[in-house]
């Protein structure tokens, strides 16, 4: 999906709340950690992707700002 402005990635977040997606985020110099999980949730400035690390459930925050930036890619499936 092609987002212009924060709203539209908060709206196009917020209807896919509870669906697993894929998240890319980028750490600088070539570094690429990518997780597989499902949305958990949606707040003013961040949403919650609740991921399975080595057995363990966790809980990454991600801001609306970094998708708009191309830091994170999300991709829903």
């Amino acid at each position: 999906m092609t987002v212009q402005n924060l709203e539209e990635i908060k709206e196009w977040i917020s209807s896919v709340v509870g669906r697993e997606a894929i998240v890319e985020v980028n750490k600088g110099r070539k570094k690429t950690v990518v997780r597989k999980g499902i949305i958990e949730g949606i707040y003013p400035f961040f949403f919650i992707l609740r991921v399975d690390i080595d057995g363990t459930a966790q809980r990454m925050a991600f801001n609306y700002v970094d998708i708009l930036t191309k830091t994170v890619e999300l991709e829903i499936l």
